[in-house]
């Protein structure tokens, strides 16, 4: 850590500090701290409107910017006009209001602080030497902890645990502030040393819902590992000298902090087995694990959805009239794409209905696929809450935090795609009120030329004997799928249910793919082609599109390879291999060879160059590969010597020699060699060619530097003893070669054409042209739904073939639910990139016509749909911000969700390029939508 000088505190002068010395020593000081950083470090918060202030006066005479959200080693920014010196350091605006609450020794920030908005968050040296000069406060220090799945990340905890600490029997509670990555030993000690209390007379339990779940009493574990989660309770028992246990005292009436006991003397406090928690008014059973076998008591007293709402300040069922589902959801910190998906939901009729009734008789907690009922229960009260009288935004927190126990990958504050968390949510749900308490085992049948209505009944008979509930109820369809076999054309017709609808948007069924096409006679430079072919096509496909546009010959064919660091990832043999595997961003070679090799082996030529390690120009420079790899056909017939390796080589690397054509070698070695430079050259049995060409290009192109990589990896100098046989594998397909180019041997060649590879597609900036061509719903629909070849990793089981074959698959809708959801692919992801596309959708507000689409035509019924809801992302990918437009039907009137703030929009706004995933409601054949009353009737 730097030394801190105190020049003045309290907020007076720096001293002999210029704005240019404060600027040069915090950046020089930050870089430092920035660079070292460890587990444990000290980062203090600072107001980001303060921030501001100092970089725009230590700034005001440089000519560069400064972005406030970039890092702190980059503190430059301009200035227009002379200002003053801040004043004190002032983080008022970022703590909440008078002392702070419970027992927390510092002051509590605000919940919905975001970084580079609010605050910034600086390290210690930095910290200390602002604080030096300019004083002020309060300090709000947090530290650094390991985080990910591997420990390894770095990341300040800016909001360590808040815990709810209940003392037993007496009653008492206090609420304490401490990280997740402090030991079971240490909320321990603080445990006793609040309520004043020896070590050995306490024993602190998971508390988690106001239900004993765990005996914490492994002390060196952390809060983390014991997965204690923000703002829940722990019990703080006070055990009895005589017999170990704990009494509960007689007690009335509930506590201060909102759980009650059952009026009891001299009972012990045991876990209860016969409760379950709704709309917050019950307690909720954590259970031990989600297998556990747990039933909900059927004489259990439960409080009715009444007086369950008045846990929230709800007093009875509002009437027509009442503002009632225009309550927003307040913002934790990134947490829109929660909010947004929630609030459809939640305004979902029949949802709103369900979870607004007693569904305590319906929740699961037998699934060990669900969540022993607590997802089912925190999404119930958060409904209630919502449907409540008055417009005051309600915090999610309780709901996130139950989230975030069951799916940790929606844990912290990051932005997550809301299509994700519905999906989860949905899935959650439907296990937690499955209806189905034992699921039986049953094994689907394969058609065998039955009806299609026959096994679309069966198959839907058997999901529905497995899952049962409210979700598949209102969301749940049937699709036909049928699958091809490519060798044997075995057909395969099964029926799945599925509970959305994933679209590509996709205007066309084609996309485009660059190749850079290469020869192996010498006989052209290299070209980069450019080819249209089938979006869900094969190799095969690719294939024929370059044979064509390079005029391949008859007795020639194309050998293509993805290419990854300068090295050949993998050649694409099989003609069936979907198109789909090669991503935007690959790089892909053809390579001209010859069709009739005798017993070939192929030659993959590597370039290396020296290079210096990066950052560090003491070390010696190493042989690193570059540019793109060469391939030739080599006919194993006769024996391959070290001289035919050399001879080839330069035929192939001819091209690239400088003040030289592209068919200078094949005009050099004679005409016969041009009819089929590409068989006769490279056939190192034919003696007569490969002597022509040693003898007229020996003085054009020097004896290259190769050097043979053998079974074992050691290198074979091939420089020397020409007439040496190599020896290969009868098991070998190829052989590597290495060429080093020295600085003397790159000035023959113009090697920058073997240097940039282009990607298979490079995305640029969408023209308005793209932006303004509209992509309509139901093109979206028929790309989903035409058939294509499955992707590797679905590999289909051919029962005639015996083996796994990667079949075609064809999708046609069977049954469709009552609210179909629809999510549009808008973001494309690849290894090192990831896209968001803009394309416009039209999409119908009003008569989605499903009716041609649906392959069960027994229905004489149109299958209409209305839209009632939608979500919209705004932005790029990893960021960017979610909203929703919500439809109240009762009012036949839409508004915009956007977190805690609602506002009416008109009808025509709801479309637009940001829509992400729509709800559909189907229309009754009258043209009314079913159950179309949404607030204060429901109930």
């Amino acid at each position: 850590m730097s030394e801190v000088t105190t020049f003045v505190g309290g907020g007076g002068g720096s001293g002999e500090q210029t704005p240019e010395d404060e600027r040069v020593l915090i950046r020089d000081i930050a870089i430092s701290a920035e660079a070292n950083s460890k587990e444990g470090d000290t980062f203090y918060l600072i107001t980001q409107r303060w921030w501001q202030h100092w970089i725009d006066y230590v700034n005001q005479d440089q000519p560069n910017t400064y972005d406030v959200h970039s890092s702190l080693e980059h503190i430059n920014s301009a200035g227009s006009s002379t200002l003053n010196r801040p004043t004190g350091i002032n983080n008022s605006d970022l703590i909440y209001d008078g002392a702070s609450e419970g027992s927390i020794a510092s002051p509590e920030i605000h919940d919905t602080l975001l970084e580079g908005r609010d605050y910034v968050l600086l390290p210690q040296e930095v910290w200390n030497r602002l604080y030096s000069w300019y004083g002020g406060g309060p300090t709000l220090a947090r530290k650094v902890i390991s985080s990910g799945l591997s420990q390894t990340e770095l990341a300040v905890e800016v909001y360590p645990l808040r815990l709810q600490l209940l003392m037993m029997p007496k009653g008492d509670h206090s609420t304490i502030r401490i990280s997740k990555k402090e030991t079971i030993g240490e909320l321990h000690r603080r445990a006793c040393e609040i309520f004043d209390l020896n070590l050995e007379q306490v024993c602190i339990w998971d508390y988690y819902g106001q239900r004993k779940h765990a005996l914490m009493n492994d002390m060196d574990k952390t809060l983390d590992d014991a997965n204690i989660q923000m703002d829940q309770d722990i019990l703080v028992e006070v055990i009895n000298n005589v017999n170990g246990t704990a009494l509960v005292r007689s007690m009335s009436s509930s506590q201060d902090n909102g759980f009650a006991e059952k009026k009891a003397t001299s009972v012990l406090v045991e876990p209860s087995k016969s409760s379950l928690s709704i709309a917050g008014g019950w307690s909720a059973s954590k259970g031990a694990s989600r297998s556990q076998n747990t039933e909900i008591s059927q004489n259990s007293n439960l409080p009715s959805a009444r007086e369950s709402d008045s846990t929230y300040g709800v007093t009875g069922v509002s009437t027509r009239g009442a503002t009632v589902g225009l309550t927003g959801l307040v913002n934790l910190g990134n947490t829109c794409f929660m909010n947004s998906a929630i609030q459809c939901l939640v305004h979902t009729p029949e949802f709103a209905r369900y979870f607004r009734e007693d569904y305590s008789s319906e929740i699961n907690c037998q699934n060990p696929l669900g969540m022993v009922g607590e997802l089912a229960v925190a999404f119930g009260d958060l409904l209630r809450r919502l449907w409540a009288p008055g417009r005051t935004p309600v915090a999610p927190r309780p709901f996130k935090s139950k989230l975030a126990r069951f799916a940790p990958q929606f844990s912290g504050y990051n932005q997550h795609d809301s299509q994700e968390l519905l999906a989860f949510l949905l899935d959650g749900l439907h296990e937690d009120l499955n209806r189905v308490r034992d699921k039986p085992y049953i094994k689907s049948r394969d058609a065998d030329g039955r009806p299609d209505e026959e096994v679309a009944d069966e198959y839907w008979a058997n999901h529905i004997a497995r899952n049962d509930s409210i979700i598949v109820d209102v969301c749940q369809g049937q699709y036909k799928s049928t699958l091809v076999c490519p060798l044997c054309n075995k057909v395969s017709v099964t029926f799945d249910p599925f509970m959305y609808l994933s679209l590509p948007l996709q205007a066309t069924t084609t996309r485009a793919v660059t190749v850079t096409v290469f020869t192996s006679d010498g006989s052209a430079m290299p070209s980069t082609c450019t080819v249209t072919v089938p979006k869900q096509g094969r190799c095969r496909d690719l294939i024929q599109a370059l044979s064509n546009i390079c005029s391949l010959k008859k007795n020639e064919e194309l050998k293509l390879a993805q290419v990854q660091n300068h090295l050949i990832h993998r050649f694409l043999e099989d003609p069936l291999i979907s198109l789909s595997t090669i991503k935007d961003d690959d790089h892909l070679a053809a390579y001209k060879i010859p069709k009739l090799v005798k017993n070939a082996v192929f030659l993959q030529l590597i370039h290396r160059r020296q290079e210096k390690e990066t950052g560090n120009a003491q070390t010696p420079s190493r042989w690193k590969p570059y540019a793109t790899p060469l391939v030739s056909a080599i006919s194993r017939v006769d024996a391959i010597t070290r001289g035919n390796i050399q001879k080839i080589t330069q035929i192939m690397l001819s091209p690239l020699l400088k003040g030289e054509s592209p068919s200078s070698l094949v005009a050099a070695v004679g005409p016969s060699c041009a009819i089929s430079s590409s068989e006769v050259c490279i056939d190192s049995s034919s003696k007569t060619i490969n002597k022509d060409v040693s003898s007229s290009k020996a003085a054009a192109l020097p004896k290259l530097p190769l050097q043979l990589v053998d079974e074992s990896g050691a290198c074979i100098d091939l420089s020397v003893g020409e007439e040496k046989s190599i020896r290969i594998s009868s098991s070998s397909t190829s052989i590597v070669v290495y060429v080093d180019w020295s600085q003397k041997l790159l000035e023959t060649c113009n090697t920058h054409l073997l240097e940039n590879l282009p990607e298979v597609f490079k995305y640029g900036p969408v023209t308005k042209k793209a932006r303004s061509e509209p992509l309509s719903l139901y093109t979206c629909l028929e790309a989903f739904l035409r058939e294509e070849p499955l992707v590797p990793e679905d590999m289909w089981y051919c029962p005639q073939c015996k083996e796994r074959r990667q079949a075609s698959k064809k999708l046609d809708l069977w049954r469709l639910p009552e609210v179909l959801v629809i999510h549009l692919k808008r973001f494309s992801y690849s290894r090192s990139m990831k896209h968001k596309l803009e394309t416009f959708v039209n999409f119908p507000v009003h008569d989605f016509d499903l009716t041609n689409y649906v392959a069960n035509k027994n229905s004489s019924q149109r299958q209409l749909y209305e839209l009632y809801a939608l979500t919209n992302h705004y932005g790029g990918m990893g960021s960017g911000h979610y909203t929703a437009y919500i439809k109240l039907l009762d009012e036949n009137r839409w508004y915009n969700f956007d977190d805690s703030h609602i506002s009416p929009i008109n009808e025509e706004e709801v479309k637009s390029a940001a829509a992400y995933v729509l709800f559909y409601r189907r229309v009754k054949s009258d043209g009314s939508n079913s159950n179309v009353q949404q607030s204060s009737e429901v109930i």
